[in-house]
């Protein structure tokens, strides 16, 4: 059973509330001292409440991005597990690239931390965990879901190769969001469940910035 297709209204009206909300973003930047960070967490707040107000007022509901009441803790325990396998694939592929003397191969997913305490501890909230919750809602729940008409492969195809870009416009194409946005389409897909790449999403966003931390 595949995920719930998403309309095209809500796709549109989801996609016109992220445009509002990111040209918001650049106006508050432009005309106020305030952190970026802050600006992004309280940003992508308001996205994950526009996307749940427009999926429950004009479409089917939570349960159509993969978000049904009773099966939220089940879709965390699996993102659980799907996290400690796709955290192992990635300890081997880095011993794997070490042994093959790639220097630094850290340096594949060491992201840029800020210089102070507190910059570090909102960057973990809103990078870590704010804003992974906003992306699933809308890359796999909204856009997957509406892709998925057209079966799996345009489905994954067409959700990573725009995750990528959305990524890609400061930082060149990024590798990790790459295989990230294959697994969390995949995961998806196999548990219908949006909690579960929800998980390895917020997961893999900390470990990284742990490891960019101690290295």
């Amino acid at each position: 059973m595949a995920p719930k297709t998403i309309e095209t209204r809500i796709l549109f009206l989801s996609l016109a509330a992220l445009l509002i909300t990111e040209a918001a973003t650049g106006v508050l930047l432009a005309e106020h001292g305030y952190s970026s960070l802050s600006i992004l967490g309280v940003v992508r707040a308001a996205e994950i409440l526009l996307f749940f107000l427009i999926v429950s007022a004009w479409g089917k509901g939570m349960s159509s991005i993969g978000l049904a009441q009773g099966r939220r803790v089940a879709g965390l325990k699996k993102g659980l597990i799907w996290s400690a396998v796709f955290g192992l694939c990635a300890f081997l592929g880095l011993a794997v690239l070490y042994a093959a003397h790639i220097e630094k191969p850290l340096g594949l997913i060491r992201t840029h931390l800020p210089p102070d305490t507190q910059g570090i501890v909102l960057l973990f909230v809103v990078a870590g965990l704010v804003s992974p919750v906003a992306e699933e809602i809308f890359f796999r729940g909204i856009l997957y879901g509406f892709l998925r008409r057209w079966g799996v492969i345009v489905a994954v195809a067409g959700s990573t190769v725009i995750f990528v870009f959305a990524h890609a416009i400061i930082s060149g194409i990024p590798l990790t969001q790459l295989i990230g946005g294959i697994v969390f389409a995949v995961a998806y897909e196999v548990e219908e469940n949006l909690m579960v790449p929800i998980t390895i999403h917020v997961l893999g966003n900390i470990a990284i910035f742990s490891l960019s931390l101690v290295s």
